[in-house]
């Protein structure tokens, strides 16, 4: 690793030094990464665009399907212009101010992206992801960072920052990973608990046509929050407990699970409502 001798009277700078182990290789990665990227933007711009001009989707379903796409672009966009910028021109370098913007950001949408997630469900306020977030960079910023500044990450991930200080950290890294199994447990359970009443509900159908279709978008919309939580909670553990995985592996994890499931939300819960699919493709056609 490169040295990067800074004292900590200096200006608070990080050096975001991408994936380490594979820096060979970033040009190759930067293509799915950036083809993952504009496909989610593409995806959910559509959704946005078609819900704003046709007067008959202005529903609360539909609305909060644009809250999920305004957040699928807010999460990918807070990592992805700047893990390209890493990857092409090799800009490196992050203000301290740069970084907790980032992960605040990072970390409020990811919240709010699941109390959207579990309000299709629920009824639940979103709000509640700012208050828990705000501790992070309140918490951050009490923190000392003496010479090693080099972040082994594409973005300000949080703990991955944490471990850059030469103070005690033990409060932040305990607030983070009971906010992550609180929040992920609490969501995961509450989601569950919906889809299990809805499976129910729908096995007493008498219609095999209506019972197999609400079975597939069950299915469907199950597999999508299953593999968003699973990569989410893997990529958590890893980074504290995974001293045996390959650094790289868990960063590109970290990466995925801001990008998969801007690119998969927008066809789950978009392309699977026939009235939207219907409204996207008369767009669609006229392009």
């Amino acid at each position: 690793m490169e040295a990067f001798n800074l004292t900590s009277s200096g200006p608070p700078t990080f050096i975001l030094n991408g994936i380490p182990g594979l820096e060979a290789a970033h040009i190759w990665i930067s293509i799915p990464f950036s083809i993952f990227y504009i496909i989610s933007l593409l995806g959910n711009f559509m959704v946005l665009f078609v819900v704003a001009k046709e007067k008959t989707l202005h529903k609360p379903m539909y609305l909060l399907l644009c809250m999920l796409a305004l957040t699928d672009i807010g999460m990918s966009t807070c990592v992805m212009p700047k893990a390209l910028c890493i990857f092409w021109f090799g800009f490196k370098d992050i203000t301290m101010d740069g970084c907790i913007t980032q992960f605040f950001f990072i970390y409020m949408l990811f919240l709010t992206h699941s109390a959207i997630l579990v309000t299709m469900a629920f009824d639940r306020y979103v709000a509640i992801s700012v208050l828990l977030v705000l501790p992070f960079p309140l918490l951050l910023r009490r923190l000392p960072f003496c010479t090693n500044r080099i972040i082994p990450h594409t973005y300000c991930e949080h703990i991955a920052v944490v471990k850059m200080s030469c103070g005690d950290t033990r409060v932040n890294q305990t607030y983070g990973l009971v906010i992550a199994f609180v929040i992920s447990g609490l969501d995961l359970t509450l989601i569950g608990l919906s889809y299990g009443m809805i499976i129910k509900a729908v096995l007493r159908i008498n219609s095999k046509k209506a019972n197999q279709k609400a079975l597939n978008t069950c299915t469907a919309h199950i597999s999508v929050i299953l593999v968003n939580g699973i990569i989410t909670l893997f990529s958590i553990l890893t980074h504290r407990f995974g001293q045996g995985i390959a650094a790289h592996v868990h960063i590109l994890l970290a990466n995925l699970y801001l990008l998969v499931p801007p690119v998969l939300n927008p066809i789950i819960y978009g392309v699977k409502s026939k009235e939207l699919r219907d409204k996207m493709g008369k767009y669609t056609y006229r392009m």
